[in-house]
């Protein structure tokens, strides 16, 4: 087990030259509060950085050094696994990097991308998103599960279960695939001219025993016919090279072009009718709504008025520009189409090309053997290279049936991994479990109904009476019910996929949007079973709300621009 015991910092972020420190095993639950800006959640970028050398938030390296001071950025952390001792020390200004197991430090010869593989995967055994999954459920990577369209609750629960490496897999596994198909198609490619010359190279040493000194004239005139092709040819390929040479390049940029606006314009799609959901949603709720569900205040005729109009003016324009992206797509796929199809030309005129150039080489050939005029044609290099080009060939075939077998295997392989393959195999094996622990916590929060995910994520809630329901029917406070016992369960699940045991639990903001006082009383039934190796903090802006309710608090404030802690036991 992980236990988290101290952490410091100083210069970092808003916080001065003073240190600050948070023991993280004294309490069992701890509050922390205090006004915007005034630091709470910097406690928790702290965190992250030593531990990863990168904030909880989205926040660039150069910003967590303090801007007045600009130097001597420091955060330590404390913590055992088992009977083990670290300390891990990271700065910036100067840059510090030190590991420390039973107060000595860690060899440091290796790179520090080495030695922070060293802490993720041999001492922590966890790396910045899973600890975002086990230890910190922040604010804003928050949104109610249920409130998510099932192919957003599908990805989740993937990056829960951490499978989507098979995503990425499928990905490089189709650009393996596409550049098979190419090998394959240059390798017909070669088979069909290899054919075209082992036949001309046949017929040219047939002909060669046929002539003798008496074929003086007809060889002549053999000659000159094959000139006359080999001119043609010449001609063919001169106009086949113009045009290749002048619109290949072109046309593959235009459809690179027209590729990426296609993309553009579906993604835009993809938006504008989320946008257009959102609208319709909100509309509904002015529709459906006389109170408001979060300040109980009541909604004015005018006002539900005025939003569901501003609300229809929303739509309007939204599906306007709807409609146009959609005529912009129509335009990009027909400009995608037209120029595939040009570049499918271009690739046959290259085909030509090169079939001519084979051709002429063997006329020219050709042409020497019959300048000879030696009474009795030697063929012993013409049936070399013939018999070279049949060996050649055979070893193409055997190349291109390796590529056919192997094609089979990519095929195979692509079944597996895409989302009805392993994905749905390993998220069938966990749902029991998901679902099992679910109704655990509804139970712990005195919410006696049966809730079921499927393999799709749609939700099937019955009460006693085995009545079926769904997540929207419920009201409000069962509504944070169900989303706490999803948030906890998902945290379990986290725990016993990544094998991540740790006494800490860091709750960001994470209900301020919908906390009240049920709500408080659901939060504290559920820390309420969490046991005593279990050590939470929450951060929140409702101190009001949440004042005596925890054993330990701590504030902070912000004096001359420097942010700074002050705490005292409840």
């Amino acid at each position: 087990m992980i236990t988290f015991k101290k952490l410091t910092w100083k210069n970092f972020l808003s916080t001065g030259n003073n240190e600050t420190t948070v023991y993280l095993n004294k309490d069992s639950a701890t509050l922390v509060v205090g006004s915007n800006g005034a630091g709470k959640s910097t406690m928790l970028d702290a965190l992250s950085f030593a531990l990863f050398g990168k904030p909880h938030r989205s926040i660039n390296k150069p910003q967590l050094v303090n801007s007045i001071n600009n130097k001597n950025c420091l955060t330590t952390v404390e913590f055992s696994v088992g009977r083990i001792e670290y300390r891990i020390v990271r700065g910036i200004k100067p840059n510090i990097f030190e590991v420390y197991r039973n107060g000595k430090l860690l060899n440091q010869e290796s790179h520090s991308r080495d030695y922070q593989k060293i802490i993720e995967q041999n001492i922590l055994k966890l790396n910045h998103k899973s600890f975002h999954q086990v230890v910190v459920l922040g604010s804003s990577n928050f949104i109610p599960f249920m409130q998510l369209p099932s192919h957003q609750r599908r990805n989740v629960i993937e990056d829960l279960l951490d499978i989507g490496i098979f995503t990425k897999m499928n990905g490089v596994l189709k650009e393996k695939t596409m550049a098979l198909r190419h090998k394959m198609n240059d390798t017909d490619n070669e088979l069909k001219i290899l054919k075209e010359t082992i036949k001309l190279q046949t017929s040219h040493i047939r002909e060669l025993k046929k002539i003798d000194s008496t074929q003086e004239e007809k060889r002549t005139k053999e000659i000159g016919s094959i000139n006359e092709e080999i001119s043609v040819l010449e001609d063919s390929n001169l106009g086949l090279k113009q045009e290749y040479d002048l619109n290949y390049k072109t046309t593959v940029e235009g459809h690179e072009k027209a590729s990426s606006n296609k993309t553009s314009h579906t993604v835009e799609i993809s938006n504008l009718k989320r946008n257009m959901d959102d609208v319709v949603k909100e509309s509904k709720f002015y529709e459906k709504n006389d109170h408001c569900p979060t300040c109980s205040q009541d909604i004015s005729t005018e006002l539900k008025e005025s939003k569901n109009k501003e609300c229809q003016n929303k739509a309007k324009s939204l599906n306007l520009e709807y409609v146009n992206t959609k005529e912009q797509l129509k335009v990009s796929e027909s400009e995608v189409n037209k120029l595939y199809a040009q570049i499918v030309h271009l690739n046959e005129v290259n085909n030509s090309i090169r079939q001519n150039e084979t051709r002429i080489n063997i006329l020219k050939t050709r042409v020497e053997a019959l300048s000879q005029k030696a009474d009795v044609q030697d063929t012993t290099e013409a049936e070399s290279k013939l018999s070279e080009d049949k060996e050649k060939s055979l070893k193409l075939l055997e190349l291109r049936f390796e590529q056919t077998t192997l094609t089979s295997y990519f095929d195979a392989i692509g079944e597996l991994l895409r989302d009805t393959g392993i994905k749905t195999k390993v998220i069938r094996q966990y749902l029991p479990i998901m679902n099992k622990l679910i109704n655990q916590y509804l139970q712990v929060l005195d919410f006696f109904v049966l809730f079921n995910l499927d393999d799709s994520f749609n939700e099937t809630i019955k009460s006693r009476h085995r009545d079926e329901f769904t997540y929207s029917s419920f009201s409000e406070g069962e509504k944070q019910r169900i989303d706490l016992s999803l948030l906890f369960s998902w945290r379990q699940i986290a725990r016993m996929k990544n094998s991540a045991n740790t006494n800490l639990l860091i709750l960001d903001e994470t209900f301020d949007s919908s906390m009240d006082a049920d709500g408080v009383d659901n939060l504290l039934k559920i820390l309420n079973t969490l046991g005593k190796e279990t050590n939470v903090f929450i951060i929140s802006h409702k101190q009001d709300l949440l004042e005596g309710k925890f054993p330990m608090k701590i504030e902070f404030e912000k004096i001359k621009n420097f942010s700074q802690m002050k705490k005292g036991e409840k």
